[in-house]
């Protein structure tokens, strides 16, 4: 039987590859097979990370290094996070891991027709963005990255990554052992975008399934997901294609890529702050999109999506991750209410899905 590879594109990916490409990259595959616009790229598996962490002679000193740790003693946790990862960020990559990242980041290049194509370097945990947990957010994302040394780099900081205060405590609060988590690091082409947002396939307010919910800021989606801006929101009717409600928000912040890589954090120019970041055609296409989405999984979606600056309408409109939706599915449809009435109760909701039952007390 031949060994598990390292290297798998997204383009050749199901939901059977969970397990060897974690939920994230896999949806990426399933989105593309879909036909779904999705940018490309190509995940290390999780047989890459194991190689590294055996060869490297490191399992048994990250146990030891966790063995004592009470997950509540914050100083200590971020003490052991900081050892570990440090540990792991010094190991080398074996030769042929780093053999085969390289030469798949040289045919990401000529399918792109440049030298150093900038990409994204993602993280995708075996129980990362599955409806049950969700450890969306506890690992590292690094984007705008050039050049085969700092993909490298940046693919064996997502690994260290695994091993966050937060990522450590969170496993433990599960009664997960400390090694129960791999990942699997997904390499994306990168969306010089525009404008960049989430959308779900439900209203989040209140659960209504006959409406898709739409969040838009200027620039890459990092102010958005990480609620640093107030998004323009679109409310739109998910059989009508009608956009029935929207919010222009004064948006103040966006993140741009920065000269030699990596991303910058930057004022909006006032002209633009007020002014809507996507047209209507966008919207309804980005509908369009999370309709087919939702149907091809049968179940409400959470989507990052992002309009390249560059591209015609409508390739310039792109999926970037779609993950399950993990508010509304996790209790009993309610009433429908005014958006008003139920925004802080989402934003609790939103904050505390994330963690175990045992938590939300």
């Amino acid at each position: 039987m031949d060994p598990l590879p390292y290297i798998l594109w997204f383009r050749d990916l199901g939901r059977e590859a969970r397990s060897l490409v974690g939920g994230k990259n896999a949806s990426l595959g399933e989105l593309m097979q879909a036909g779904v616009r999705v940018p490309s790229g190509f995940a290390l598996t999780m047989r890459a990370c194991e190689v590294f962490l055996e060869r490297g002679g490191l399992r048994g000193r990250i146990d030891a290094a966790l063995a004592s740790v009470d997950p509540a003693d914050e100083p200590a946790l971020d003490r052991a996070s900081r050892a570990v990862r440090a540990l792991i960020e010094d190991a080398p990559l074996p030769g042929e891991v780093e053999r085969e990242l390289i030469a798949s980041y040289r045919a990401l290049a000529d399918e792109s027709g440049t030298p150093e194509p900038p990409v994204a370097v993602r993280s995708s945990a075996t129980m990362e963005d599955s409806a049950e947990t969700s450890f969306a957010g506890l690992q590292d994302t690094y984007l705008w990255v050039r050049g085969e040394r700092s993909v490298a780099l940046h693919t064996v900081r997502c690994w260290s990554s695994l091993y966050t205060p937060q990522a450590i405590a969170y496993r433990a609060r599960f009664g997960l052992a400390p090694d129960a988590a791999l990942m699997s690091v997904g390499v994306q082409r990168m969306v010089d975008a525009r404008a960049a947002g989430v959308m779900f396939t439900l209203n989040p307010l209140n659960g209504d399934l006959s409406k898709i919910v739409i969040e838009a800021s200027w620039g890459l989606g990092t102010a958005v997901v990480g609620g640093e801006v107030m998004p323009d929101r679109y409310w739109v009717d998910k059989v009508t294609g009608d956009i029935l409600q929207r919010t222009i928000a004064a948006k103040t912040v966006q993140y741009l890529r920065a000269e030699g890589g990596g991303v910058v954090r930057a004022e909006v120019p006032p002209g633009l702050r007020e002014a809507p970041c996507l047209s209507d055609d966008e919207v309804a296409e980005l509908a369009l999109l999370g309709k087919s989405i939702e149907r091809s999984y049968g179940s409400p979606r959470d989507i990052e999506w992002a309009v390249d600056a560059a591209a015609p309408f409508p390739d310039n409109v792109l999926m970037l991750q779609c993950r399950p939706e993990t508010v509304w599915s996790r209790r009993e449809a309610r009433p429908l209410v005014t958006p008003r009435a139920t925004a802080l109760e989402y934003v609790l909701d939103a904050m505390t899905s994330r963690l175990p039952p045992a938590s939300r007390r």
